[in-house]
């Protein structure tokens, strides 16, 4: 079965300074219907303006993950990180009991496009930690990259939860063929373009919960980023 989740019934929030759509239920925004997808608790897509940015604030006991599609992030923590996000470059903290930091646009001349993604972790109270790896081209073209696991295997960034994460850049006509356990359940997110999964068209900011989908097809039908989350 695959449940789409148009891009234009996510949640919205407009600060001036930040335009942001909520896949699931975040902040002001809440929907019953859609407050996460198995321990994918966050799928928020991100335009923070020029030299603007979330100043220091707390988390604790989530794995955060911060995707860039466009421009560059500042990133500052309390345990003593400091990097700057760019595309093809994945981020992961572990907020576990307690981090602070602050996430700021790099740029003072355009916007930062980026997604955040918050997963619940196995158990609470984890050391807090930080990561952060680029992913090359020839690494997700036309293909399904391993980017977050919970083993950190093949060189993905380590995730304190059984989730694995690919992210694929697909050129027109690209078709992809996978399988998963039929006893995992599959979101897709498409960042930027136009796919078919199996029969089901997703677009631009379009997301899709998948279970017990015999066969799993992507067909990718215009340049396309593609992120695929696979859950317990």
């Amino acid at each position: 079965m695959i449940t789409v989740r148009k891009s234009a019934d996510r949640g919205s929030g407009d600060h001036g300074w930040l335009k942001s759509r909520h896949t699931f239920s975040f902040a002001s925004y809440y929907d019953p219907a859609h407050v996460g997808f198995s321990d994918l608790r966050v799928l928020n897509e991100d335009r923070v303006m020029p030299s603007q940015g979330f100043s220091r604030h707390p988390h604790r006991d989530m794995e955060i993950i911060t995707y860039v599609l466009e421009g560059a992030l500042e990133h500052k923590d309390s345990i003593g990180n400091g990097s700057i996000i760019r595309p093809g470059e994945v981020q992961r903290m572990t907020a576990g009991e307690g981090i602070v930091h602050s996430e700021y646009n790099y740029s003072s001349e355009v916007p930062v496009h980026l997604l955040q993604i918050w997963i619940l972790p196995e158990k609470k109270g984890l050391e807090p930690g930080y990561e952060q790896k680029k992913f090359h081209d020839e690494d997700i073209r036309n293909k399904l990259c391993l980017v977050a696991s919970r083993d950190g295997r093949g060189g993905s960034l380590t995730v304190h939860q059984d989730v694995n994460l690919y992210l694929g850049k697909l050129d027109p006509d690209t078709i992809l063929q996978t399988s998963f356990d039929e006893d995992r359940k599959i979101w897709v997110q498409v960042a930027k373009g136009m796919v078919h999964v199996n029969d089901t068209k997703l677009e631009t900011g379009d997301g899709a919960a998948i279970t017990n989908e015999e066969k799993f097809v992507i067909t990718a039908k215009k340049e396309t980023e593609i992120l695929v989350f696979d859950l317990r």
